[in-house]
């Protein structure tokens, strides 16, 4: 019996993104206190632009925070993000939170993912 071709998955890949930032350990109380509220215009925004499974970690003793996601395409979900009136709001509400006090979104430093078991 011959065998069959592996069938392409029509499903595109989702691009895993993980990346850094850093907040101001004195501040790590009130940054956390503001997401339990996330307005949910920049939730709807998210969920437009293509940001899916997206979620923030914290390591609460140095204010180190670690997001990851899952898109299409990272670039452009970052790109279409930026260009939302609520995000450039959200934005300016969150610098006073991290340690370096410009765009969060811009001070992010992205990590390589070198493996990855499905």
């Amino acid at each position: 019996m011959p065998q069959s071709e592996p069938v392409e998955n029509a499903v595109p890949r989702r691009e895993r993104v993980c990346f850094l930032m850093h907040l101001k350990p004195d501040r790590v109380e009130d940054y956390l206190a503001v997401h339990e509220h996330v307005w949910p215009d920049m939730l709807d925004a998210l969920r437009r632009t293509g940001w899916h499974n997206y979620s923030l970690f914290l390591r609460a003793e140095d204010g180190l925070v670690v997001g990851y996601l899952e898109t299409d395409d990272y670039e452009r979900a970052q790109r279409e993000m930026a260009e939302t009136d609520v995000n450039a709001r959200w934005q300016a509400t969150m610098a006073e939170y991290f340690v370096s006090e410009s765009n969060p979104d811009a001070a992010s430093e992205r990590l390589t993912e070198y493996f990855h078991l499905a």
